[in-house]
């Protein structure tokens, strides 16, 4: 029988695929542990992709630290992988080479074995030089090609001839690789064109390159589709461990062992372990909040393709934002996002962009807020659609983002001051931190968040359940004195709707996890709220977001339109612009401030 190997996702695709990555490392290096030493898996997904933020940004770890520690974890001989996205690598914005190279680097020095690398728009450029330095660095290079099917009605690229022909322009480039992997993030592409395009492959580079296939089941049928891929001649597919398995993740060890009994092929697995493996994986992660609609089969996603790690991390924002209810209109927008968009693959980063655009569409009307990521990807920012994105797209895009079309975004990258080695220096310098070769790469992928990481004021955003332990939580004051039991609340606050569940010293809002302690005191007056003093006309947020920074300060002279503040937002900065021509008198937020929509942040007189 042929053995057909897998590599485990849980402890990156999954986590990023179920919790938005949002993961702590103390809850889950216990059971790597346990699956090296007792499972007999020895490859890992073990970071990269969205995972690498999330450390710094909701977990407050260094990722860089929790890769050694899974290193430790696993021994020397196990091969440890992280996911990279080309000149992106693991941020959202595309970066220099001084920076692709530095990533190389690093990753090899913190422990990993092999990095995926792809570009989401099958643009050979964006991989030539990051498949070089992975390679010099010591690393082994797994080449990809980006699949999904488009949505019904669309033509032009995805298709087995497609394929085809990035594969052919990887192979004419030269680059170095050591297996090669297609990769569908949303889990779209139909089990015909998988073993079409996995048999074209094999008959292009011989039956001795190794042939890896990647999708995720929110589909559902990405079991049917990693059987064609390995009837077609791939050699290995990604697999997982329940309670992460399936749904927006990638199909469970046990049920692709199951698939295969019968054939001619085989994952060599003690099965009973793996059995006792899910188990383990369960109560290690007892705690965590499950977004429902991780756990289920999506069959509407071939007409709006969302990646599963995407899927959730954008669900999980909606819902911290009160903006839940109105998932169902963004979905249903994606479609003509992609259609004019110029079929770039759905996976990171794109799919990112079509969301913000799909929820700027939904908020704004119609193209009438560029989300700046897609209107970059159109004018040619982040390299080559595979198709000629819809004009008039264009044509607001470079209007509203000031920008020009171009055709050679690898120039505009190396020449941007704001980018690379020196510019994360000068800001390391500026904020008095090291500055140190991680300094430097967590300051040019996380940018403001990377620093306020490094200064220690870092947050956590990992959504957990109320606490529940053997023992009685310390006691609190409570508005129902005697009471141990979970008391929910519904509360209505500024026209946002919070789900709150308050148990013990932990409190489930919207499905955040807070722990808080409650004491008596003398009740204040209630203090008004921030309208300004005088004056002058109002700048409001349209939507709720985190203050990113304050570009105009008090006593600042604007124009209409000139940017105030930034918000984040959604994964996104908006620009909070000046009503009008006049002097910043008062900015009633601080840097870090969450706000909500419609709330007045300054004033201008």
């Amino acid at each position: 029988m042929k053995k057909i190997d897998f590599m485990l996702t849980t402890f990156r695709d999954g986590f990023q695929s179920v919790f938005g990555a949002r993961v702590f490392s103390k809850d889950y290096l216990p059971l790597v542990e346990y699956v090296a030493n007792e499972c007999g898996i020895t490859h890992f997904e073990a970071g990269g992709g969205a995972l690498f933020q999330s450390q710094f940004f909701y977990a407050n770890e260094n990722a860089f630290d929790v890769m050694d520690a899974f290193r430790a974890a696993v021994g020397p001989k196990a091969n440890l992988q992280t996911l990279a996205r080309g000149i992106n690598v693991v941020a959202l914005k595309s970066q220099p080479r001084d920076i692709v190279k530095l990533h190389a680097v690093l990753f090899k020095k913190y422990g990993i074995s092999t990095i995926r690398n792809f570009d989401a728009l099958n643009d050979v450029h964006n991989l030539i030089d990051s498949g070089r330095f992975i390679t010099e660095a010591g690393l082994k290079h797994e080449m990809c090609v980006t699949m999904m099917e488009l949505p019904p009605g669309c033509s032009g690229a995805h298709e087995v001839d497609f394929y085809e022909k990035n594969l052919r322009a990887l192979l004419d480039a030269g680059i170095p690789y050591s297996s090669i992997c297609f990769k569908d993030a949303s889990g779209t592409s139909r089990p015909q064109k998988v073993h079409d395009t996995i048999k074209m492959a094999r008959s292009l580079l011989g039956k001795d390159v190794r042939i890896v296939f990647h999708s995720h089941e929110t589909a559902g049928t990405c079991v049917a589709a990693y059987l064609a891929a390995i009837n077609a001649g791939a050699d290995q597919v990604d697999l997982d461990i329940a309670p992460i398995s399936g749904g927006t993740s990638q199909p469970d060890i046990i049920t692709m062992w199951h698939a295969l009994r019968g054939t001619e092929y085989t994952l060599d697995v003690d099965i009973n372990k793996i059995m006792q493996l899910g188990d383990r994986c369960k109560e290690a992660l007892k705690d965590y909040f499950f977004p429902p609609e991780a756990m289920r089969v999506e069959p509407l996603i071939p007409f709006f393709p969302m990646p599963g790690g995407a899927l959730t991390t954008n669900t999980q924002m909606l819902r911290d934002n009160g903006l839940m209810d109105r998932y169902p209109e963004i979905i249903a927008a994606m479609g003509e996002v992609v259609k004019k968009g110029g079929f770039g693959t759905s996976v990171t980063p794109v799919s990112q962009f079509y969301f913000q655009q799909a929820f700027n569409n939904v908020m704004f009307g119609p193209w009438k807020k560029i989300a700046d990521g897609y209107g970059r990807m159109v004018l040619g920012y982040f390299g080559s659609t595979p198709v000629a994105p819809d004009p008039e797209v264009v044509r607001i895009s470079a209007a509203q983002l000031k920008l020009q079309p171009t055709t050679d975004h690898l120039t505009v990258i190396e020449q941007d001051p704001k980018r690379g080695i020196a510019a994360a220096k000068d800001l390391l310098e500026k904020e008095g931190l090291a500055t140190t070769d991680e300094n430097i790469f967590i300051v040019a992928s996380c940018e403001e968040k990377g620093i306020a990481f490094l200064k220690g004021n870092g947050t956590i955003g990992v959504r957990k359940n109320p606490a529940k332990s053997e023992t009685a939580p310390a006691p609190v004051a409570s508005s129902t004195p005697g009471s141990t039991a979970p008391v929910a609340y519904d509360i209505d606050l500024n026209g946002r709707n919070y789900h709150v569940i308050v148990d013990g010293a932990t409190a489930l809002v919207n499905g955040t996890s807070y722990p808080f302690g409650v004491k008596e005191s003398a009740v204040p007056a209630a203090a008004a709220p921030a309208t300004g003093t005088g004056t002058g006309q109002p700048v409001t947020s349209q939507l709720p977001g985190l203050v990113l920074r304050i570009d105009k300060p008090v006593g600042s002279r604007v124009k209409s339109g000139d940017p105030i503040l930034i918000l984040e937002s959604m994964k996104m900065e908006i620009t909070i612009g000046a009503s009008h021509d006049g002097i910043v008198a008062e900015i009633l937020v601080a840097q870090g401030a969450l706000v909500q929509a419609g709330q007045i942040l300054a004033i201008i007189r």
